[in-house]
């Protein structure tokens, strides 16, 4: 892991809530989701119960780095398909935008989650909300039965390795 972070959710310094420790229950949520430019809803639980969970949140959309790591994530799909794992993209943008953004660097297969409203609620959830109101670049591997196995938090012009993550998948 390459962030420092306060170890239990809710308890990060100035009332900031931290990353969820590995191990520890992933928060579960419900967003409005475009899959294969179809909006639907997301919803961690039953979603987590059928393969494991790449949770990818980003800035925002409209970013080169952004393009580049959900582009390398529909690349590299059958990879993750193939560790029994689905990408979960989350932003704080609203579905509108995500679906405009899709259709002009996509079409992907997997999941992109917008937290828009109320507005960066699972972002805070798993402690990635900048006071901006954006997201931090953040990945955490949820597996089947909703623990955190791995957690890493990227600087917003980095993007994250897929290789890593995959890595990450492979000790499941």
């Amino acid at each position: 892991m390459a962030y420092n972070a306060p170890s239990r959710p809710g308890t990060g310094t100035k009332g900031k809530p931290s990353l969820p420790d590995c191990g520890e229950l992933a928060p579960d949520f419900d967003l409005p989701v475009l899959v294969g430019g179809v909006k639907q809803r997301f919803q961690l639980r039953p979603q987590r119960e059928k393969q494991n969970l790449v949770l990818a949140f980003y800035p925002s959309d409209w970013e080169t780095v952004s393009a580049e790591q959900m582009i390398a994530y529909q690349v590299e799909r059958e990879k993750f398909k193939a560790r029994n794992a689905e990408v979960v993209g989350i932003t704080v943008d609203s579905i509108m935008n995500i679906t405009a953004w899709e259709r002009e660097i996509g079409p992907f297969d997997y999941f992109l989650c917008s937290d828009f409203w109320p507005h960066g609620q699972v972002c805070r959830q798993y402690g990635v909300l900048r006071p901006d109101g954006a997201s931090e670049r953040a990945v955490f591997v949820v597996d089947q039965i909703g623990k955190v196995r791995y957690k890493k938090i990227y600087r917003p012009d980095q993007r994250p390795g897929v290789a890593e993550t995959l890595a990450a998948l492979g000790d499941l």
